[in-house]
């Protein structure tokens, strides 16, 4: 079944593989502030996250939506009782509002760019663990983990990658993702804060 989740995986990999092939397609759909602030090339906030540094970090990334996406597709219609396009709205917005910061601070830096949808997965990867914190996940088919943990091991990663620098990933933008995620699933429904504390008062291993 092709869900919202499974279709975005299916688009990023196939841009993704595409311009790791194609430089130039790869400088065109790269986050790039300058092309923003003076070409106005607003779409370079959500096509950035369509491309990826390589396959590494592709599959960290898509991995990751296709295990948490797919759940919180089914909460924000069932346990949320919202429309199915929130979700999509909410990947979408989430990769604009994780750049945003990063924009504002090197606008005219002509020697920075970013790629990835990291953004967008950590507001979905947070979003998930707001209303499942408990829920196991299994690393490699094999290793069980609560939701709540596995989001610790993506955030460890992100800031190790964000210190060593070096490979146009925007790691800041898992912070603002993350915060983003939870932030708007809370503005959908305030009530999934009462729904967290109860959740993390009563752990499921």
């Amino acid at each position: 079944m092709f869900t919202i989740t499974i279709s975005i995986i299916v688009l990023t990999c196939l841009i993704s593989v595409t311009a790791l092939n194609n430089s130039r397609i790869m400088d065109d759909l790269i986050f790039w502030p300058p092309a923003i602030s003076i070409r106005h090339q607003y779409y370079r906030f959500i096509t950035c996250g369509l491309i990826h540094a390589d396959f590494l970090h592709l599959g960290f990334n898509m991995v990751t939506l296709y295990f948490f996406g797919r759940a919180l597709e089914v909460y924000y219609r069932g346990q949320l009782g919202l429309q199915h396009y929130w979700y999509l709205v909410l990947y979408i917005s989430a990769l604009v509002v994780a750049n945003i910061p990063s924009y504002a601070k090197r606008k005219d830096d002509y020697n920075y760019r970013s790629l990835g949808a990291s953004g967008a997965v950590c507001a979905v990867l947070f979003a998930f663990i707001l209303l499942d914190p408990w829920e196991k996940l299994y690393i490699f088919a094999a290793l069980p983990v609560p939701a709540i943990l596995y989001a610790v091991i993506f955030m460890a990663y992100s800031i190790y990658m964000s210190k060593r620098g070096g490979d146009n990933v925007n790691h800041d933008a898992h912070l603002w993702g993350a915060i983003y995620g939870v932030t708007f699933t809370i503005v959908l429904r305030p009530t999934v804060i009462s729904s967290f504390i109860n959740e993390l008062q009563h752990p499921r291993f």
